[in-house]
């Protein structure tokens, strides 16, 4: 449905006036459905009026750094999404977007001059956070701030699943896949020290390509190829096992569908008298360390080993994380949007089916002077830095329609 500024004339409007481009409202309305829906996302279902402290070690959730209260050189301290507007609202803050196993440091010990406002009773410290540099705004090898003021080469930031630190795609020592082609990433750091996957990789990875230059030289690749030399190394070393697997067995093995759905999360199982160690298997096949990320497909945990050995391994390494799927950022992107999905109809779209063509384009002219002013009252608090509060939004629109009333009152029309 569209309804346009010039094909019908407002409501005491003038004749001959110039003609402004079709607009259409329910793409309008479709636009900020689709940009809410990232929105909530990116959230994850957190509470915005309750600080999660509570909960102890929240899963996942939308968590914050305050460059205010806690700058370089204090210890580093993270809050949840309540906090970031009631306690911090005025703050300079940096978004982290989600981390594992957390509790809300708000208030705590690490905040010398500041006590909780929803929360004041929280220990000391919480032991189990874990913290990097990224909760002081700095990022990748690099270390450089996101968005970086003083880098002009576009790039993609991408999170490494297991330190969770982010990085830019030209940073991780190969050319990442488009982003379409894999849902995980784990970087060149994590890959060393849980060297096991590298057996996995030749069956589950995305396959990539490597640099053959430096990090800055962004348009010479080559496709990965083990020269002869390494072929005949790595036969020499492998040798032919007695119990080994023929590859194409292993290929189907490790390509069987995966339990994970959309937004429902599997039950772990955890297979302890599992016979057959699939990671003891892919050992004796051939595979080629690199030191690079290495990419990922949504249903690879799934295929992860599970036999007691495996078990004990990743608690060891304290990966255990790897064999839940619910620990995945796609599971929580989708508790955020299936939170607050509803089936009912949008009852704006109800009202804008019930208006004739001169009402639609009335609403449009009353739309786009709200979008316009809101744009411009929000983009103050985006270049301070501060969060936008329930008062604040309040005040808007109390200042909008006290002048909207002065340009009502005001507005005489004269046709000829």
């Amino acid at each position: 449905m569209e309804a346009a500024a010039g094909g019908a004339e407002p409501a005491g409007g003038c004749a001959g006036a110039p003609e402004e481009p079709v607009v259409s409202l329910a793409d309008v309305l479709a636009e900020n459905e689709e940009l809410e829906k990232e929105a909530r996302a990116v959230l994850g279902g957190s509470d915005h009026e309750r600080c999660s402290y509570s909960q102890g070690a929240v899963k996942r959730q939308a968590l914050y750094a305050c460059s205010t209260c806690t700058p370089p050189g204090e210890e580093p301290a993270g809050i949840c999404l309540a906090c970031s507007y009631e306690c911090h609202g005025t703050h300079k803050l940096f978004e982290l977007y989600t981390k594992r196993n957390f509790r809300c440091d708000c208030g705590n010990s690490k905040f010398k001059n500041l006590q909780c406002k929803l929360f004041p009773e929280k220990g000391k410290v919480n032991s189990g956070n874990k913290y990097n540099h990224n909760f002081y705004g700095l990022y990748c090898v690099c270390e450089r701030p996101y968005p970086d003021p003083e880098d002009e080469i576009p790039d993609e930031m991408i999170q490494c699943i297991v330190c969770e630190d982010w990085f830019h795609g030209r940073h991780l020592g190969t050319v990442p896949p488009e982003s379409g082609d894999f849902h995980e990433m784990v970087c060149q750091t994590c890959m060393n020290s849980c060297a096991f996957l590298w057996a996995y990789t030749s069956q589950l990875a995305v396959p990539t390509v490597t640099k053959v230059k430096s990090l800055e030289d962004e348009k010479i690749v080559l496709n990965v190829k083990e020269s002869e030399e390494q072929k005949r190394e790595i036969k020499k070393e492998s040798g032919d096992h007695p119990g080994k697997i023929k590859e194409e067995e292993q290929v189907e093995q490790f390509n069987e569908p995966s339990t994970s759905s959309g937004s429902k999360c599997p039950e772990t199982v955890l297979k302890s008298d599992e016979p057959v160690c699939k990671l003891r298997e892919l050992q004796t096949m051939q595979s080629l360390k690199k030191d690079t990320a290495t990419f990922w497909p949504s249903n690879w945990r799934s295929k992860l080993c599970t036999c007691k050995d495996c078990l004990k391994m990743y608690s060891e390494l304290d990966v255990q994380f790897l064999i839940d799927e619910c620990d995945t950022v796609l599971a929580y992107e989708n508790k955020g949007t299936s939170d607050q999905e509803t089936d009912r109809r949008d009852p704006l779209m109800d009202t804008l089916n019930s208006m004739n063509r001169v009402q639609q384009v009335e609403l449009i002219c009353e739309y786009n002077d709200l979008k316009t002013e809101l744009t411009e009252y929000l983009r103050r608090f985006a270049d301070d830095g501060t969060v936008v509060k329930r008062e604040d939004i309040q005040q808007f629109f109390e200042e909008f329609q006290s002048r909207k009333r002065r340009r009502t009152n005001r507005m005489q029309y004269y046709c000829s």
